[in-house]
């Protein structure tokens, strides 16, 4: 099978989408603050990953269809269900003898614990948000671009992430720090973590115009429109290169 300049294109999307989704589930459970307009705002560091996933959903499902993007979508979801499992794995196997000694300088089970397996929480937690969230993303962009056909990508790309992170935010937070915070300080958490996924959403957004006009005159890929959902030319072209 040749692996044309098009199919390297996909393939390259989804293992960057697939990283950043996973890094960002791992590192989600450290807290970070900043202040802004003379309060205190707390977030998630996985919010540092989590916008270049918003960029390759849009852009994935712009040029290759909401099918496409739906079954890297649940593809997404397998993988970090898959990390749980190896991660849980990994946590029941025994010690050995040398690593429980006070003078083991190395990795030990109680800092192992702390990073890896209490997080476990957070990925299911993620797991679920994320295929919500993105499932809500992908309908939201289709409505509105068969609203505005292929004008307007600033709209489909903002007004999509702005449904579909309030909806993955409240939900991950609500697993995360249910019975944890005040619910105060939950609002807080929420509101922040929200409106820096908004934020970060509206900054890239000359990101994915650039990213879209590459595509286009590099790769010679043209977006899908709402007639061809069912089979865009740039999943044809993936299909033909497959084929071969």
């Amino acid at each position: 099978m040749k692996l044309d300049a098009r199919l390297n294109l996909f393939i390259t999307l989804v293992a960057v989408f697939m990283v950043c989704l996973v890094v960002g589930d791992m590192i989600g459970g450290k807290l970070t603050s900043f202040t802004l307009f003379g309060r205190e705002w707390i977030t998630s560091v996985g919010n540092i990953a989590f916008p270049i996933t918003f960029i390759l959903t849009d852009i994935l499902n712009e040029f290759y269809g909401r099918k496409v993007v739906r079954r890297i979508t649940f593809l997404a979801f397998c993988m970090v269900g898959l990390t749980f499992c190896i991660v849980y794995a990994a946590g029941a196997l025994p010690w050995a003898p040398l690593a429980l000694d006070p003078t083991w300088t190395g990795v030990t089970p109680s800092a192992f614990s702390v990073v890896f397996t209490q997080a476990t929480k957070i990925q299911i937690a993620s797991m679920f948000a994320f295929l919500i969230g993105n499932l809500v993303d992908i309908s939201v962009f289709f409505l509105l671009k068969k609203a505005t056909g292929n004008r307007m990508l600033w709209l489909r790309s903002t007004g999509s992430t702005a449904v579909s992170q309030l909806i993955d935010t409240i939900v991950i937070s609500g697993i995360i720090w249910g019975g944890k915070v005040s619910l105060g300080d939950y609002v807080t958490i929420v509101m922040t973590s929200y409106l820096v996924k908004l934020g970060a959403a509206i900054l890239v957004t000359p990101v994915i115009y650039a990213l879209h006009e590459l595509i286009e005159k590099r790769w010679k890929l043209e977006p899908a429109s709402v007639e061809e959902e069912v089979e865009p030319p740039a999943a044809r072209a993936l299909e033909k290169t497959l084929s071969e």
